[in-house]
């Protein structure tokens, strides 16, 4: 299971890196070879963005890519640090659920506006926060269950 979320999380990411690419490549071109750039090409861009940092939010937890404030954290004595390893990646479960919970309300509201120049549904742009907020979630609680694995005598 974990290798197909992560299979499709980094697909997510390429195919919506892949996508920006080729619509700055667009707009590029067409500042300098014709009279305008199309005008959705900026909505296009910010939604492959959107996606590409949706998608990839689970994967940087999941590596450990986010930055981490050592100098705080290796204050704290061995005992607090020990607890703060659990307590992190519960309250980011816990922060992320809620996300998730209240992007649904917002992609169901979402089904009725369009974006306005590419026309489509904006359900369709919020259902990224919730691909962001069950991928972080998933990674998070999989490090809370290694840390309470490691727990154990």
């Amino acid at each position: 299971m974990d290798r197909f979320i992560s299979s499709m999380l980094k697909k997510g990411v390429i195919i919506s890196t892949l996508g920006l690419i080729a619509i700055v490549l667009l707009q590029i071109y067409a500042r300098f070879f014709m009279a305008q750039a199309p005008a959705w090409t900026e909505e296009a861009s910010r939604l492959c963005f959107i996606y590409a940092t949706s998608f990839a939010a689970g994967l940087a937890l999941k590596n450990n890519y986010y930055v981490h404030l050592d100098y705080f954290y290796n204050l704290f004595s061995k005992n607090v640090q020990r607890r703060l390893k659990i307590i992190i990646p519960v309250l980011t479960v816990f922060l992320f659920l809620i996300l998730a919970f209240y992007s649904l309300e917002f992609i169901y509201l979402g089904r009725l506006e369009s974006s306005p120049s590419l026309k489509i549904k904006m359900a369709f742009i919020f259902v990224s926060i919730l691909i962001m907020s069950l991928s972080v979630s998933y990674y998070a609680f999989k490090e809370v269950m290694a840390q309470i694995k490691n727990e154990k005598p």
